[in-house]
């Protein structure tokens, strides 16, 4: 590569997570303050309320990304959006409107670096091929991934379970080999891993951020009768069943949590 990059890693941004092409960047101070916010970004950094950037390394291969996540990039890279005519383009529409993810998402291929648009969000990169059975997400979680992921969108099976669980009826679901980017209103430190072998989870809201898409989605009752379950205090449950993983965040439903903006 002919270029140079100088003072991207330095003692105000530095390098806290790689996988594969990706890897993330995190501001440990921001310093482009005014007096007008200097009290916002003093609190913020306080409690660990920071820009985290994503930078992929490209050498002869391709990544796609959610539509608008790109700030710059240098070298020989070139952008394709993958839409093959007008029936492609509406089916990516539809996928996008019901998935609340960009209809396109563009990929870049070449050899070069691609900085994204940083985000207050946290940073979670997962392999795969680790996921046996595929990957699926909730709404609005995907920024970028290696090309050769493949990415569908996924139905539930019962679409009344997934109403009265609090679930959306669609899922984009990730398979074969690669990293995906995802953005999370949590961190990955505080996500609890449950791993099922034939067996069963119960999950008491919409607490599952990221599961294996072959196990089976389905809303019960807490206790056997509609008696019990009122006075437990339960009510309706996510059931998990199969084999495979759970991502869940116990400190709170990501859909209660703000949505963070790029900037």
């Amino acid at each position: 590569m002919a270029f140079q990059i100088r003072n991207f890693d330095n003692d105000t941004r530095k390098l806290v997570n790689r996988m594969g092409n990706f890897s993330v960047y995190e501001y440990d101070r921001d310093l482009s303050v005014s007096p007008s916010n200097a009290m916002n970004e003093y609190f913020m950094g306080k409690m660990d309320v920071k820009r985290r950037q994503v930078v992929a390394s490209l050498n002869g291969n391709a990544v796609a990304l959610q539509a608008g996540a790109m700030q710059w990039m240098a070298g020989n890279i070139e952008t394709s959006t993958g839409v093959k005519g007008v029936g492609d383009f509406f089916g990516k529409m539809v996928k996008g409107a019901v998935t609340n993810e960009s209809a396109v998402k563009p990929e870049y291929v070449g050899s070069g670096i691609l900085v994204l648009e940083p985000t207050y969000k946290y940073i979670i990169l997962q392999e795969v091929s680790s996921w046996q059975g595929g990957l699926a997400v909730e709404d609005g979680m995907f920024l970028a991934c290696d090309s050769t992921v493949q990415r569908n969108v996924v139905s539930r099976k019962s679409v009344s379970s997934a109403l009265a669980g609090g679930e959306g009826l669609f899922n984009l679901c990730f398979n074969g080999a690669g990293t995906v980017v995802l953005e999370s209103n949590v961190p990955y430190e505080e996500l609890v891993e449950v791993e099922l072998n034939n067996d069963v989870l119960k999950i008491d809201g919409s607490l599952a951020v990221a599961w294996t898409a072959s196990l089976q989605f389905t809303v019960e009752r807490s206790t056997k009768s509609l008696i019990g379950s009122a006075a437990s205090g339960e009510g309706l449950v996510n059931v998990y069943r199969g084999t495979g993983k759970v991502l869940m965040s116990p400190v709170a439903p990501t859909s209660s949590l703000h949505a963070a903006t790029h900037s």
